[in-house]
């Protein structure tokens, strides 16, 4: 009698060891406890501690309330300016109803992936590739109140932040952008040539002006340059005519023509200027007159041949009588 006892004792401590097992329920602190009782949901959630629940007729479902961190898959689309892309982003969200999260959607882990992959296809046909590459602050805020839109209100979960990871472009459109960046640079760097090439010829414009009105520092800057020539070691050295002698022939040029032209006046003479040209036409006509006096020794016996005074015999040239047929 005694041994039944004692296993009726025994089976009753195992049996209430198991419901106080089953009863007792942890929540840690970034959980929140639900409760369903007999199929209801209990409108207090638990927090983080210890509580006991029904064994039987309640279970209690713990929610991660918990930042999750979540890539979407690379999507491939279609830009507005017609750029086939593949892009790729990542989702922060965090459960801010767990009732809502449990309750209304069956697994919202999943279902917040699958609004993130069309929402990210819907922004990139929606967007050009320069934004794609350029604006990513607004892409990211656009394609976040895409995806929060139907996951706040009614699942209780709520979009923190998106970010867009890569975008991946064809080879033919990085080899164009490659050519275009390397357009770019080059023509920047001939505007910043042009620039420097003026300011310095302004410059130069300047120190020119300065030096012109002293003769000494155009001396000293062609001695300068000559030491920097010097410099170089070169075999030959061509040295310049210096400006003053130029300047000094410049001065006494005037002053010859001058002097020349005050004797002619003084003389009484016209100074002397280049003799005009005989006319063309009066040295034409002269010419068969003077060609009829030249004597051509040995033509007596070629008919139209004279003779002169000195019997010497003349040929009468019809080329130059220009009144001839």
């Amino acid at each position: 009698m005694e041994s039944v006892l004692y296993a009726f004792v025994l089976i009753l401590t195992i049996f209430v060891l198991i419901v106080l097992a089953r009863s007792i329920r942890v929540v840690q602190q970034f959980e929140t406890g639900i409760v369903f009782r007999l199929g209801r949901i209990q409108s207090k959630v638990r927090g983080p501690g210890l509580h006991l629940v029904a064994p039987v007729i309640d279970r209690m479902q713990k929610v991660n309330m918990q930042i999750v961190t979540m890539g979407i898959p690379a999507q491939e689309g279609i830009t507005r300016d017609n750029v086939s892309v593949r892009v790729d982003a990542v989702v922060y969200f965090r459960v801010i109803d767990p009732i809502k999260a449990v309750v209304n959607v069956q697994n919202y882990l999943f279902a917040v992936s699958q609004v993130a992959q069309t929402s990210l296809r819907s922004v990139i046909g929606q967007s050009e590739l320069d934004q794609l590459l350029s604006d990513r602050d607004e892409l990211n805020a656009r394609l976040k109140n895409v995806i929060d839109e139907p996951t706040e209100g009614p699942w209780g979960v709520r979009i923190e932040r998106v970010e867009i990871k890569d975008v991946a472009l064809p080879e033919g459109m990085k080899r164009s952008m490659s050519r275009q960046a390397e357009a770019e640079r080059e023509r920047r760097a001939r505007i910043i040539t042009a620039d420097g090439e003026f300011q310095a010829s302004k410059r130069l414009a300047a120190a020119a002006k300065e030096m012109s009105s002293d003769p000494a520092a155009l001396q000293l800057r062609l001695l300068q340059t000559v030491v920097e020539v010097a410099a170089e070691k070169n075999s030959t050295l061509v040295m310049p005519l210096p400006v003053e002698m130029l300047r000094f022939f410049d001065r006494m040029a005037p002053d010859a023509a001058q002097a020349a032209q005050a004797q002619a006046a003084q003389a009484g003479q016209a100074p002397a200027g280049p003799e005009e040209p005989e006319p063309v036409d009066e040295a034409i006509d002269e010419l068969p007159a003077i060609e009829s006096q030249v004597p051509v020794p040995g033509l007596s016996g070629i008919p139209g041949a004279t003779e002169q005074a000195d019997h010497a015999p003349t040929v009468q040239n019809p080329v130059w009588n220009r009144d001839a047929p």
